[in-house]
């Protein structure tokens, strides 16, 4: 992959506000509308839709030229294979490990105890197409979420925007371009040109993120008040608190054995942080994320297979996420689960949260599927976690995006891909 392919962070001219600051600005604009003029508001919704739009409109073929040119850059299908096995293997540890340590934690605190849940028609009704699209998804089993890799045309998998099935083709188109020799020398020329292209314009859209952000604020602040939280205020709190602790003990000191600073690097993403903070949304940041990771001494080959990767199979705050909410879901419905239950669960939870970035409400339909391997608990009680779905993927999204910036240096320092005196002169002057 070339330079152009994934520079690095755009320079700042002199006397321009930076992205951070203008997102700061957007936050408190926005909170302050949904405050004072809520009905106004409403009407600002646009703003994050067609930002989330754009963002879906170029990631898919940017994630495509990544993943190919990181195959080709490569040189050989065994340093793929060796990359590739490295970095499941850390995504499925990582993401087995904080599940089970979620689901320790809601048992030793149970959130969920005092309250009683008596479901209402309306809960059922309401909650009723996530049960159903998370049974199916339960149901398909394995077999399901295998040939839910395949696309039925390449177009069809960008056309939905489907993360899964755009990385399936990128590595098959990648391995075999790369074994084509110069017969596909035009063809990597044209995917390394559309990488720069596409790379470009998620540049020009980034520049509208606090716009988006504006919008977001405004909107949610209107819809649910300051206090939007309520009575599931100590759930999302705890939410918080362990992702907070996730990032800064669990991350921090993967950092620290790979010989990164953890200050400096959640430093260095600050901007990135705080964009997917406000919008929930973390797509809008890849571009800059890589850049970023490249600059600071990591491996191009290694940025670029293992953080679009780990955009679908490293979703560590999501797992984090299930374990406390069944946990919490059957404490305030009166369920008691066996062991053996919560082994069930988990097994479940890792195999549908599989694919589920960048899907609205995915985290409820993985959750539904979760339950229905569990149906003591009943699932109109989803209501309750509906309500404040939107607070919780504020967390939901940062915890994600921390995991995916850490997980390609963890790899680059195991490959020995990692120049950690160039990442301690970037971190330092971050």
């Amino acid at each position: 992959m070339s330079e152009t392919t994934i520079s690095a962070a755009p320079v700042r001219r002199p006397g321009r506000p930076g992205l951070f600051l203008q997102v700061v600005v957007a936050s408190m604009l926005g909170l302050a509308l949904g405050v004072f003029a809520p009905g106004l508001a409403l009407e600002t919704r646009w703003t994050t839709d067609l930002f989330l739009r754009l963002i879906v409109m170029a990631v898919g073929p940017l994630l495509f030229c990544i993943v190919v040119m990181g195959i080709v850059g490569a040189g050989s299908l065994r340093t793929v294979g060796r990359l590739g096995a490295k970095a499941l293997l850390y995504f499925e540890v990582m993401t087995t490990l904080v599940l089970v340590i979620s689901v320790g934690i809601a048992l030793a605190v149970q959130p969920g105890r005092g309250i009683v849940f008596m479901p209402t028609a309306d809960d059922a009704h309401m909650v009723s197409s996530y049960a159903r699209n998370g049974h199916l998804l339960h149901e398909g089993g394995v077999t399901a979420f295998l040939l839910s890799l395949v696309p039925r045309s390449p177009v069809d998998a960008f056309a939905q925007g489907n993360v899964l099935q755009i990385l399936f083709f990128a590595i098959l188109f990648g391995c075999c371009v790369s074994q084509m020799g110069e017969a596909g020398a035009p063809l990597v020329r044209l995917t390394e040109a559309l990488s720069t292209l596409f790379s470009r314009m998620m540049r020009f859209i980034i520049m509208l993120a606090p716009l988006g952000v504006f919008g977001a604020m405004a909107m949610t602040t209107a819809r649910y008040g300051l206090d939007a939280i309520g009575h599931l205020a100590a759930f999302v709190a705890l939410y918080f608190l362990v992702i907070a602790l996730f990032v800064v003990g669990g991350l921090g000191t993967c950092l620290r054995l790979s010989g990164v600073s953890p200050v400096g690097f959640l430093r260095y993403f600050r901007e990135e942080l705080a964009i997917t903070f406000a919008t929930t949304a973390s797509d809008s940041v890849l571009p800059s994320v890589m850049a970023k990771l490249e600059h600071m001494g990591l491996d191009r080959q290694v940025v670029g297979l293992v953080v679009p990767a780990g955009y679908s199979f490293n979703l560590d705050a999501l797992s984090i996420y299930l374990g406390l909410a069944v946990i919490f879901l059957a404490q305030a419905t009166g369920t008691h689960l066996t062991v053996w239950q919560i082994v069930i669960m988990l097994a479940t939870a890792l195999l549908t949260s599989k694919g589920a970035h960048g899907v609205p409400g995915i985290a409820i339909v993985v959750l539904a599927a979760t339950l229905a391997a569990i149906p003591s608990i009943p699932p109109a009680s989803l209501v309750m976690l509906l309500a404040v779905d939107w607070f919780i993927g504020i967390a939901r999204a940062v915890g994600n995006l921390a995991g995916n910036c850490v997980a390609p240096v963890v790899i680059g320092a195991w490959e020995g891909r990692l120049d950690r005196k160039r990442a301690a002169e970037v971190l330092g002057r971050s």
